[in-house]
């Protein structure tokens, strides 16, 4: 029986583009955006899977799709085997309730217009989690579990710090117990000490509470901080999975050798050791054929510009998508 919770199998998502006066004029079809092409990864009971990349890549399009905000094109979403965009798992509920996700910005994804306990009772009540005596108790623990005063309750949105915000999504996600929690880019908008307040937080629940987290995150030195594995994405597909210690001292993928040697070091050595691509990020409205990363990479051949490389898994590292990873690996 495989141990992953959840499993993503070739998952395409395309938005349908806007067309110009000159396209319709013209008669031109719009211009899809493929924003993920391909996808397939699995999330392990209990670990912490990070999944980086740049701006623009599908990382929280990926996760928009695993919460059901988005449908795919093609592909599946697999929550213990079952496709989780079939009709009959749609009429589900059960299934939100044990896969939450917290946002980039918690004030915009609290109502402004609700107390604390009225946003935590809202969770409660609509997931049928506890009877009405029991709300007062169960709202009193949730404030412990995200280390905040009792008298937070009363308080809007608005009177929060940012940190604080965020620890009262997290209560909100917590609050109908799930197994999976999706924490789509959710320090980035605060200040480095509270960033560190908040995923030492998160690290210390997961561990108390058994929880799996799909970690997405743009800043690679907290990605390795708090992952068991790592997932590289570039425009839309997975180019590299592996070991969190194993990917960031040693990548396979020449795409992934970039993105962490871009990362701030204080080594003042490594200042000379940073791989500088070449060309444009491609649109994703046209991606090149063969392997898309074949525009950028110092690596190329022929081969690359007409085949696209599948994940494969590499001796002694992780799975790869490089049609050179062996001989890139010796260099």
């Amino acid at each position: 029986m495989s141990d992953a919770v959840l499993e993503i199998r070739d998952v395409n998502l395309a938005f349908q583009g806007k067309r110009s006066v000159l396209d319709v004029l013209a008669n031109r079809p719009s211009r899809d955006v493929h924003a993920l092409n391909g996808v397939s990864l699995d999330l392990k009971r209990g670990e912490t899977l990070g999944v980086v990349g740049e701006s623009g890549c599908g990382k929280s399009t990926l996760a928009r799709c695993i919460v059901r905000l988005h449908e795919p094109t093609g592909g599946e979403v697999l929550f213990q085997g079952r496709d989780v965009f079939e009709p009959a798992e749609r009429r589900d509920r059960t299934y939100n309730r044990r896969v939450q996700m917290m946002f980039q910005d918690p004030y915009s994804s609290l109502n402004p217009r609700m107390t604390t306990r009225q946003i935590l009772s809202e969770a409660l009540t609509v997931h049928e989690m506890c009877t009405e005596d029991e709300v007062p108790s169960m709202l009193s623990g949730l404030m412990d579990l995200v280390q905040l005063p009792q008298d937070a309750l009363d308080k809007y949105p608005h009177e929060f710090s940012g940190g604080q915000r965020q620890r009262i999504a997290i209560a909100r996600a917590l609050a109908v117990e799930p197994e999976v929690l999706i924490a789509d880019e959710l320090v980035s908008a605060l200040d480095v000490s509270v960033q560190a307040q908040i995923v030492n937080l998160l690290l210390d629940l997961q561990e108390r509470l058994g929880l799996t987290i799909l970690f997405v995150a743009h800043d690679l030195r907290l990605v390795r901080h708090v992952s068991n594995r790592v997932a590289v994405i570039y425009l839309g597909r997975i180019v590299e999975i592996g070991d969190s210690e194993t990917l960031f001292a040693n990548p396979s993928h020449p795409y992934s050798q970039a993105l962490l040697s871009a990362a701030p070091s204080l080594d003042p050595d490594e200042k000379g050791k940073k791989i500088h691509l070449g060309g444009e990020l491609p649109s994703p409205m046209d991606i090149p054929p063969g392997c898309p990363f074949h525009v950028r990479c110092r690596h190329k051949t022929p081969k690359c510009t007409t085949e696209l490389p599948a994940l494969r898994p590499l001796e002694g590292r992780g799975t790869v998508a490089c049609h050179h990873a062996e001989e890139i690996a010796n260099v």
